[in-house]
């Protein structure tokens, strides 16, 4: 697995981490060697063109998991509809056998899954780290939320 990195843009270094988890049209089972091959070829040559940067890509017979890395200036959104865009046209170009599976129709469904990823650790670790930040270490928690609202 390639690990993230720093990027460094004019006034800004970022490490984005994003998780997402992108299920086949009908959850078919669409993946097969030849198929996952091309799928990760395809994410290589986008790397050569996009801010993006596959960390992890993996497939479960009707479903992808793709770990990446981007820029501030593309968001979770802008990424995902690149990525299956592409992704779609170019398997369905090189696999005319899955195109015929999903009935000539879309490769993708229309949702995903996505969440932020951290490189140092999960949300526990990085309050504790806000908090020994300050100078004389006297943080003071203005607000916090402790149970996730549904809307």
């Amino acid at each position: 697995m390639q690990e993230s990195r720093y990027i460094h843009k004019s006034h800004n270094v970022t490490v984005l981490l994003y998780h997402f988890v992108c299920p086949a049209k009908y959850r078919r089972v669409v993946f097969s060697e030849s198929v996952d091959l091309s799928l990760k070829n395809i994410c290589l040559e986008i790397e050569k063109r996009y801010d993006v940067y596959f960390l992890e890509i993996g497939t479960d017979k009707d479903h992808v998991h793709f770990l990446l890395q981007s820029v501030p200036t593309k968001s979770p959104t802008s990424i995902i509809k690149m990525l299956k865009s592409i992704t779609a046209r170019e398997i369905f170009r090189l696999h005319p056998e899955v195109k015929k599976q999903l009935w000539g129709g879309e490769f993708w469904t229309d949702g995903y899954y996505v969440s932020t990823v951290s490189k140092h650790g999960d949300e526990n670790t990085i309050s504790k780290y806000v908090r020994d930040q300050g100078i004389e270490k006297e943080y003071k928690v203005l607000h916090k939320t402790t149970q996730l609202r549904l809307f």
